[in-house]
């Protein structure tokens, strides 16, 4: 009786931790919030940099590179809509998550949660500059005889902003500034196909040779390039925060909504990207700059406006970032260092995050080296591979191949029990055991997997009932 009221509060508590994170505290979301939420994660500070990539790449290789990724990165984020509930009855909400299932516990962190800030606080960093600059850029042209305002002035006031929405509880709350979001980045998209009209389209002495003069510069523009189109390419890290906010039943899951959004948003990202991309090449060639709202020049009012439209967009794609991050750090302040669910703990933890990266921004002001370099050292394997355990390929290698090139074929069925057992195995993940032997049975036609199965069991059942009897001595089982 006292295991059942120990067992019922800890449950309790841990249901009021989850009511209170950013991530889990609601899920009332709609299918279309997942269509504008993926948009603004997606059609950022990256598109603006596709001409440029295009430049580095070439016609021939740019155009296969830009159509592969959108086919490969919307393949892994289907994948990744699948997997949120492959486990009945649990849901993996957040990224790292669904590492530790494939993975393990500990391992699953050290993989996934080191790419995944490089990439989030990347994000957030390279936006901090983005409407810094674009602000900057709205100035100089609203007000060309002004005063000349350093750019770390306008990434404070941009920061600024974000320290007022960092405060928003969760992901729904901030619906209405993703949905603005994404609509700005469909206008300034209008707004650069009208830059290119209104300066005559092909720019007089283009040229759409490579501009490095050495094979070894070619070679370093062409991974730059590479890395700029896999920052375009990102949102991926935070999909499965995403997919939590929509509610889900056995009867209608939430992968069927989401991936009708997630859909949609993957249209709107052709519709921006392709556009941009080729267009601002055939008009500029080599000599475009990383950001292409740089090498439009005229008419001043579109130039502005476009501006003006990017600031509005990373606004958003700030926050979209930044909430999937405040929900990892809050949740080891709370459930590792045993700090208490609070307001103050709460402002504490955002501002002085909304404060690091502004305070980088500042420091780092290189917008196309920040692309490049976080988009080749954490967006590629975050993006294009997702964790696939319904592939089998790994389990395969772990499971048979591996320990029957060691061990021969007769301890494969021993040395797979085993490793479940040395990784811990929770009773929770045992359907990942019966998918292995399963996958076995098939493989090898044998019959005496069942035996060990249950003998794996019991094991567990053995373990769980030690432990009970060691927290409740005298508790009758």
């Amino acid at each position: 009786m006292a295991y059942n009221e120990s067992r019922n509060d800890a449950a309790a508590k841990e249901k009021a931790i989850d009511d209170w994170l950013p991530i889990t505290s609601s899920r009332k979301a709609k299918w279309w919030y997942s269509t504008f939420h993926n948009v603004t994660a997606m059609v950022g500070a990256g598109v603006l940099s596709l001409p440029y990539a295009m430049a580095q790449l070439g016609w021939g290789p740019g155009i296969a590179i830009l159509v592969l990724s959108w086919v490969i990165t919307l393949y892994t984020l289907w994948q990744m809509v699948e997997m949120h509930e492959m486990v009945p009855g649990k849901r993996f909400d957040r990224y790292h998550e669904l590492g530790q299932h494939v993975f393990g516990d500990k391992l699953g962190l050290w993989i996934v949660v080191p790419q995944q800030l490089i990439v989030q606080v990347g994000v957030n960093i390279v936006y901090m500059v983005t409407g810094g600059k674009s602000l900057k850029k709205f100035h100089d042209v609203v007000c060309p005889n002004c005063k000349d305002i350093r750019l770390t002035y306008f990434i404070m006031i941009f920061a600024s902003v974000q320290m007022i929405l960092a405060h928003l509880p969760n992901l729904n709350s901030i619906s209405v500034i993703s949905l603005a979001a994404a609509v700005m980045s469909l206008r300034y998209l209008l707004y650069n196909c009208l830059g290119f009209h209104a300066q005559q389209g092909v720019q007089p002495d283009v040229d759409y040779s490579y501009k490095a003069r050495t094979r070894t510069g070619a070679f370093f523009d062409f991974i730059t390039a590479l890395g700029d189109v896999a920052f375009a390419y990102a949102g991926h890290n935070v999909v499965l925060e995403i997919q939590a906010t929509i509610p889900s039943s056995p009867e209608k899951p939430s992968k069927k909504p989401m991936w009708r959004g997630a859909f949609l948003a993957y249209l709107v990202v052709a519709f921006c990207y392709f556009p941009v991309a080729l267009i601002g090449y055939w008009c500029y060639g080599n000599s475009v700059d990383d950001n292409i709202l740089i090498s439009l020049q005229k008419p001043s009012w579109l130039i502005a406006a476009a501006n003006m439209f990017v600031v509005i967009h990373v606004i958003g794609s700030y926050q979209i970032y930044a909430i999937a991050v405040f929900d990892l750090l809050e949740t080891a302040l709370v459930k590792k260092l045993h700090f208490s669910p609070s307001f103050m703990l709460r402002f504490v933890t955002r501002t002085v995050y909304v404060g690091l990266t502004m305070f980088v921004g500042i420091c780092i002001p290189f917008f196309n080296g920040l692309l490049s370099f976080f988009g080749g050292f954490a967006f590629a394997p975050t993006t294009y591979f997702a964790y696939h355990p319904y592939s089998q390929g790994l389990r395969i290698l772990l499971m048979n191949i591996l320990p029957k090139a060691i061990t021969g074929a007769g301890q494969i069925r021993r040395e797979g029990l085993s490793y479940c057992i040395s990784y811990n195995l929770k009773p929770s993940s045992i359907v990942s055991s019966w998918e292995i032997y399963y996958l076995n049975r098939q493989l090898y036609e044998s019959t005496d997997q069942n035996g060990e199965m249950d003998g794996l069991l019991l094991r567990l059942q053995n373990e769980l009932k030690e432990a009970v009897v060691k927290e409740e001595p005298n508790l009758h089982i």
